[in-house]
């Protein structure tokens, strides 16, 4: 298992590397300059000559490139270019944010994606089996952004029952010791702010969980589906063993593996993907944090704030594949 481990820390190099080269030259090829955006429209060609070299934007690609992975085995991801701050900082004060919105997500993903998959699959071609797959169907294909727009035209605007945007209420008190509200409220016993925390978090949750439960849910149906006509599952049926008993004892840890798999994979994708839902609710996390980068041409904050999020998508792929040895022994990590 360790050997196992250590090459796949090893391959996060190269993967690395490969993602920094891409969005180096995806950044330096697209139309855009900081410096104008930086200095506006009435900057004067010396002032920008300054400014570009300032910011090491005057040299070859290459050098460029060399300066930026020359910092990156230091440690050191850079400064913005519009606060100055360490992009690593900058990262570190608005990951939490970003982490508790999919984690809360991700729980709301599992909790009824595993649920309507296990019911859709023991009650095959029932009503609530044909509703459950058609309310997947329409969940993939829904936009993200069209799907939060109207949860807060609806919720916020129209019957006033959830915040519109942020974390915490203006005038609500929190002591943050973590950075995660949630958890910083539990710890503090601060009730008042866990509950305006939790009201805050409900919709734009709710928004980026949608296409994960809708995935979750088919494949765990499809996976339950395979299972239960396996012969050993007929053989347990046969023995009198109760429905509870060989839907959860017997069929779901086996059918668990492929369901571990999209949950892991989407877990990355709710990190990555957050973007539109933090920019959607004015969510104070790395994702809307990229989306203000993009528009400003931050080169440092866009370019690390990608490696940082392609390194937890690897890393969570690898504790995906560790995690299939611990539900099913029979695989072999060789």
């Amino acid at each position: 298992m360790l050997a196992y481990i250590t090459r796949r820390v090893l391959i996060l190099i190269p993967t690395l590397l490969g993602v920094s080269v891409l969005v180096f030259l995806m950044l330096h090829l697209t139309p855009g300059d900081p410096a104008e955006l930086l200095l506006g429209e009435r900057a004067t060609d010396s002032a920008l000559h300054e400014i570009r070299k300032h910011l090491g934007l005057d040299k070859p690609l290459h050098v460029q490139y060399g300066m930026f992975l020359k910092r990156l085995l230091k440690g050191d991801l850079g400064e913005t270019i519009w606060t100055r701050q360490k992009v690593w900082y900058e990262v570190k004060q608005r990951f939490p944010a970003t982490i508790e919105l999919s984690i809360v997500a991700l729980g709301i993903s599992c909790f009824f994606g595993i649920l309507f998959g296990i019911v859709s699959a023991t009650r095959q071609y029932s009503v609530f089996d044909y509703l459950s797959m058609v309310g997947a169907l329409v969940g993939v294909s829904m936009p993200i952004f069209w799907l939060g727009l109207v949860f807060m035209l609806i919720f916020s605007l129209e019957l006033g029952w959830l915040p519109l945007s942020g974390r915490l209420s203006i005038g609500i008190e929190l002591q943050t010791i973590t950075n995660f509200y949630i958890l910083d409220a539990l710890l503090t016993r601060n009730w008042a702010a866990l509950r305006d925390v939790l009201w805050h978090i409900i919709m734009p949750a709710v928004t980026l969980s949608t296409i994960p439960t809708a995935i979750v849910a088919r494949m765990t149906r499809s996976s339950m589906l395979e299972v239960l006509r396996q012969d050993y599952i007929k053989t347990a049926k046969a023995k009198g063993l109760s429905g509870f008993t060989v839907t959860f004892k017997h069929a779901f840890r086996n059918a668990l593996i492929p369901v571990v798999t999209t949950i892991g994979l989407q877990f990355g994708v709710l990190l990555g993907g957050a973007i539109l839902t933090e920019t959607i609710f004015a969510w104070p996390g790395v994702g809307k944090w990229m989306y203000d980068a993009v528009m400003q041409r931050d080169y440092m904050v866009i370019q690390g704030g990608t490696l940082f999020i392609a390194a937890i998508f690897v890393v969570i792929n690898l504790m995906v594949d560790v995690l299939y040895a611990v539900i099913n022994p029979r695989i072999s990590v060789k």
